[in-house]
């Protein structure tokens, strides 16, 4: 009886323990902190330049709970000043074991502008208020503080070509839409003619319209009073045209076309058995296709790349036989000879490779290295725990495979994407949306990876600035996601639960 009882209590001891393990100590050791709300502002003057720059972040204290033990959840108000947090903003609603919140200029500018009443170039006053509140209790602690930010008025999100020189003429109601890349940022690549064009941020109306300045830089116009300078083009032909709203450069050079020779492409050779496998299309460049392959140990051989699934004729190929990996020259095959293809050596496989083939016309390559996965990838934005905070970027978790990693956590309404490196400048390798402001599908979706330090990534590029580039997704409405990241083949499956 007396081992009977002994194997009970030893039992549930271990039954207590295990379920004060599954708590926070932290959390049961709060009788005596006052709760104390901090502001650091690293920008007081907003600036869209430096849109994806911290602005403000917010600590707060633990707070107490009188030494119950209890959990201690968190609500964090902004507002106007002086209107008694009357429709605050509450990024922070009823969250536990959270201390802090940040954002970035673009964010708190849009905040200041739509919420808080403020008016672009005029300081406006902000009031924080964080409460704790101890479950079980009717302990709730308050702590408050304030700043002040200047806000600015955005550049427009939408921009046109329009001119005799363009495809449309001079139809504001048909005008020629731009693609928009970042803040302020726009690109568009097709044929112009002989004439002049101008832009304009609104279809139907030709007010306000971006026009040349005396300098070359784009100036806004607002009135038909202003000068209305044009950009003139002088020959017929394929143009890419690219215009920053926040400095006014803009640039207007020859390309080789809009549309490559072939939408598709596909790899083919001894590795895959010879059957056709199917490269991606990039989202920045439609002459680039992408493939991450893992060669398995031993199977390495000839390959080359087709234009249609299981047709010989029409084959991007090397310029020599058994070419190494390592050959970037490549060249275009209407029928079947030369032959020739790139060889990998068996003691070349065993690992993963990413491809790069470049089909402009005349300038043909073939780009291939080994794929070291990274070791971390991490979540960053508005829309993340952790906020714009890079360094304490929010780490997913590694799976049994090296290239996938999965995060299950709370995501707030925001801008998202995946930091690889942590490079404190921003300039290190990413993961992006397909495009700005992309909304997830909850289904496997296509990334861009960009590496910003890398001269040999960035040289894929032959007509695009991937230092400019910073599409991010985003979350419309907050709660528990979970992600799942595969770099090799730079998918990502965002799904809310």
């Amino acid at each position: 009886m007396k081992k009977y009882i002994y194997g009970i209590l030893a039992l549930m001891m271990g039954l207590c323990l295990a379920a004060c393990s599954d708590q926070d100590y932290a959390e049961m050791d709060k009788g005596s902190d006052v709760l104390t709300l901090t502001v650091d502002q690293a920008a007081d003057v907003l600036d869209e330049a430096n849109h994806a720059n911290d602005a403000v972040n917010l600590t707060w204290t633990t707070g107490n709970n009188g030494h119950t033990g209890n959990r201690i959840a968190y609500r964090l108000e902004l507002a106007k000043a002086g209107t008694g947090f009357a429709n605050a903003y509450t990024p922070v609603d009823g969250e536990n074991q959270v201390y802090a919140w940040s954002t970035n200029q673009e964010n708190l500018n849009d905040l200041a502008l739509d919420k808080f009443g403020g008016q672009p170039g005029q300081p406006v006053e902000i009031e924080a208020r964080v409460t704790a509140t101890v479950a079980g209790t009717d302990n709730v602690q308050t702590s408050e503080s304030k700043f002040t930010v200047t806000p600015y008025k955005p550049v427009t999100t939408t921009l046109y070509l329009i001119g005799d020189a363009t495809p449309n003429g001079w139809s504001a109601d048909n005008a020629t839409e731009m693609t928009r890349t970042t803040n302020g940022l726009f690109t568009w690549e097709g044929t112009l003619r002989q004439g002049s064009f101008k832009f304009i941020i609104t279809l139907g109306q030709f007010l306000p319209s971006y026009n040349k300045g005396d300098n070359g830089l784009a100036v806004l116009r607002t009135s038909d009073d202003e000068p209305d300078g044009q950009w003139t083009i002088e020959e017929n032909h394929d143009y890419k045209v690219t215009v920053n709203l926040l400095t006014g450069e803009t640039t207007v050079v020859k390309s080789d076309g809009v549309k490559p020779a072939y939408d598709e492409l596909f790899f083919v050779g001894n590795p895959t058995g010879w059957n056709f496998e199917p490269m991606q299309q990039d989202l920045l460049d439609p002459f680039l296709f992408r493939l991450g392959y893992v060669f398995e140990s031993g199977n390495g051989g000839e390959f080359k790349f087709g234009t249609s699934d299981g047709a010989w004729e029409n084959m991007y190929k090397a310029t020599q036989s058994n070419a190494p990996y390592t050959d970037q020259s490549m060249q275009f095959v209407k029928g079947y000879d030369p032959d020739n293809k790139w060889f990998l050596k068996d003691a070349e496989t065993g690992k993963a490779y990413k491809i790069c083939v470049d089909i402009r016309a005349g300038k043909e390559r073939m780009m291939m290295a080994p794929f070291t996965p990274y070791s971390t990838i991490a979540l960053v934005g508005d829309a993340t725990p952790n906020g714009w905070d890079l360094a304490n970027a929010t780490d997913m978790t590694a799976t049994e495979s090296p290239y996938i990693f999965t995060w299950t956590g709370t995501l707030n309404a925001g801008g998202l994407k995946f930091t690889c490196d942590k490079q404190s400048d921003w300039g290190g390798a990413w993961f992006l949306a397909s495009k700005a402001d992309a909304e997830p599908t909850g289904q496997a979706e296509r990334m861009l990876f960009v590496d910003k330090s890398s001269s040999t990534f960035k040289d894929q590029y032959l007509t695009v600035n991937v230092g400019d580039v910073d599409q991010k997704w985003k979350i419309t409405s907050s709660g528990t996601y979970t992600i799942t990241l595969d770099q090799l083949h730079e998918t990502v499956t965002i799904v809310k639960k």
